[in-house]
């Protein structure tokens, strides 16, 4: 492939701002889209909360397009970063102060989830266990020890996640 060809291939960086206007315009998109995507992950939250993981998980596709638009976001705000601190300090600062309340509001939802899976994970281990305890031949060895299971008496567990 010729550098012309590989230059073509290669994705344009972002426009930066180089205007008040531009700039005020990037940074009102930056915020919309974090209140969008702060929307859906409390929604998120909350439903994972009340144990309704399933109409959690609906909502997957919404929270990943948003996702991308805030990467996509983030991008044109870093290639802009000088002319901000240069010309609008105040509107760099304020994204700052929304930007640390959008990533405490994405900590919380991060710990339901991660709560979440540990208790589920928890009420796996739990059957399972219970499944491999009615298993257990119930004797001794000529030691008068408790028979520990060979490999033919410990049953797999396997989980429909269709259901």
């Amino acid at each position: 492939m010729s550098p012309q060809q590989q230059s073509s291939s290669a994705p344009a960086s972002p426009a930066q701002a180089s205007t008040p206007v531009e700039a005020r315009k990037l940074a009102e998109g930056l915020m919309q889209i974090m209140s969008s995507l702060l929307g859906i992950v409390e929604r998120e939250t909350e439903l994972v909360r009340a144990g309704n993981v399933r109409e959690a998980m609906a909502l997957e596709t919404e929270k990943g397009e948003m996702s991308r638009q805030y990467v996509d976001a983030i991008s044109k705000l870093t290639h802009s970063r000088d002319y901000l601190k240069q010309s609008t300090p105040e509107l760099l600062t304020a994204l700052h102060r929304h930007h640390d309340t959008f990533r405490a509001m994405l900590q919380v939802n991060l710990t339901v989830l991660a709560t979440a899976h540990a208790i589920s994970e928890g009420i796996v281990r739990g059957v399972n266990g219970e499944m491999q305890r009615k298993n257990l031949p119930n004797g001794y060895t000529a030691g008068g020890q408790r028979a520990m299971p060979g490999p033919r008496h410990v049953t797999p567990l396997s989980v429909s996640r269709s259901l």
